[in-house]
């Protein structure tokens, strides 16, 4: 770089950073999904942000339209070494797009220091090369859980998945949602009864998934370019809009299974989707908060049972705000074995963003301070920090002011970091043994004995 030359220090497009009180919102979402996730016996992990290309490609094409590769900026000579030596193939590095490939190739690599059925969560960044716009980031951080046994896996599993879903977004308290479940074994049984090939059953179920996103004319428009009739996509188009309670729409679903020819994977799809519901009310999630929505599919390929997505009520414009399913393969790519598993996954930076526009959430006070004890003299400082020290003792969150500046400035300072209360002490507090409390949100000011401060400002605080 040229001397002088000015520097372009701006955030690069879709990779973003976050204000104190955007980042203390998020740290308090991440505490509350941890704890929820524990709760069911989900164990942390972490896996590399940098996986093998090949590995993120072994179940198709999943990313590979969004995977970020990556390469060192090498000096000449060592790059010369490196094309002579062909380090290309199974050397190639590239950024992680999701949490479940990932898993998938660590499950592999662990196997026999794992216990099954294993359970996960992790709440990383994963890079997406897509185009970064509002809402939509380049880089952002997914909390997702998985279970994944070996040869089989209960539906129970499935089941809790809701109950996890709905205990999370009601701890956040963001409003009304409901979790829409569906089966893809039904959306493969439905495609096959209609007769359509097998070879363009999962673009079908692909361009079924966009349906909210494009509308019904564009879904009819694309089932056209894959050859289905405007017979075989009326039928589809007419299927996917059965509504009503979850009883109705199972009612229905039993109802076609029994008069439906060659619908054996039409069938296991219902009984699975059945057996899913079952639990999830066994677990005791409100009916208002879960139904069966027959046109959600997931559009990654290795979804093969139950999925789910939970759209926020009067708010669906915001997509799906958690999602995920059963995949049979994934993991099995790696190792040449069955290991079903089921998982779900919030992309929270792309939520938090979405909800704060919204005016769903609102962003936290830039300090997690409580409590300002002001510097009214230099002499006294060693008071200050006794007085600090007791009361974070107490579990008060305490920030002591060390430079020597007017109160009004000290309590506009407090004031603009959301610090609800300052401690005073001046010669003749000091002297008594007392202090001054001021509450900056109501403007009233009481004495206080420095032995019950702790004690009264916790009182306060609720």
């Amino acid at each position: 770089m040229a001397k002088g030359e000015k520097i372009n220090f701006s955030t690069p497009s879709g990779f973003p950073e976050f204000l104190p009180g955007e980042k203390r919102l998020e740290v308090y979402l991440l505490d509350t999904i941890r704890r929820v996730f524990e709760s069911y016996g989900f164990t942390p992990i972490e896996t590399p942000a940098v996986e093998r290309l090949e590995v993120l490609q072994a179940k198709g094409n999943q990313g590979d339209n969004i995977i970020y590769g990556i390469s060192p900026i090498l000096p000449p000579n060592r790059q010369a070494e490196k094309d002579k030596a062909g380090e290309t193939g199974s050397e190639e590095r590239a950024l992680k797009f999701d949490q479940t490939v990932p898993l998938a190739a660590y499950i592999a690599r662990h196997l026999n220091e794992l216990s099954f059925p294993f359970a996960r969560y992790q709440m990383d960044f994963v890079f997406r090369g897509e185009r970064a716009k509002d809402g939509r980031f380049r880089q952002f951080r997914q909390c997702d859980i998985d279970v994944v046994g070996r040869r089989e896996l209960s539906l129970l599993y499935d089941a809790q998945m809701p109950a996890i879903i709905a205990e999370i977004f009601e701890a956040i308290n963001i409003g009304d949602f409901v979790i829409r479940i569906n089966n893809r074994k039904i959306l493969t049984g439905l495609f096959q009864s209609v007769g359509v090939e097998a070879s363009k059953i999962k673009s079908c179920i692909n361009i079924i998934d966009t349906l909210e996103k494009v509308g019904e004319n564009k879904v009819k428009q694309e089932l056209e370019k894959e050859g289905i009739s405007p017979a075989q996509t009326q039928k589809i188009i007419e299927f996917i809009k059965i509504n009503g309670t979850v009883d109705e729409v199972l009612d229905k679903l039993k109802y076609l299974s029994q008069n439906t020819p060659e619908a054996e994977q039409f069938s296991l799809g219902v009984t699975e989707l059945e057996t899913v519901i079952i639990g999830v009310r066994n677990l005791g999630v409100a009916e208002n908060r879960f139904c069966i929505d027959l046109s959600i599919a997931r559009g990654l390929d290795y979804y093969t049972g139950t999925v789910y997505e939970t759209t926020l009520l009067g708010h669906e414009a915001l997509g799906s705000i958690c999602s995920g399913g059963r995949y049979e393969e994934l993991v099995g790519v790696f190792l040449g074995e069955k290991m079903p598993g089921v998982g779900i996954s919030i992309g929270l930076t792309r939520l938090i963003s979405r909800l704060i526009k919204a005016g769903i959430l609102n962003t936290l006070a830039p300090t997690p301070a409580q409590v300002m004890v002001v510097n009214m003299q230099e002499d006294l400082m060693p008071l200050y920090l006794k007085v600090s020290q007791d009361l974070r003792k107490a579990g008060i969150n305490v920030v002591t002011s060390f430079d020597k500046r007017g109160l009004g400035k000290q309590f506009q300072l407090a004031d603009k970091q959301g610090i609800q209360f300052c401690v005073i002490i001046g010669a003749d507090e000091a002297a008594a043994q007392k202090s001054s409390l001021k509450d900056l949100k109501t403007g009233e000011q009481v004495e206080i004995p420095l032995a019950n401060l702790a004690e009264e400002v916790k009182r306060r605080l609720g």
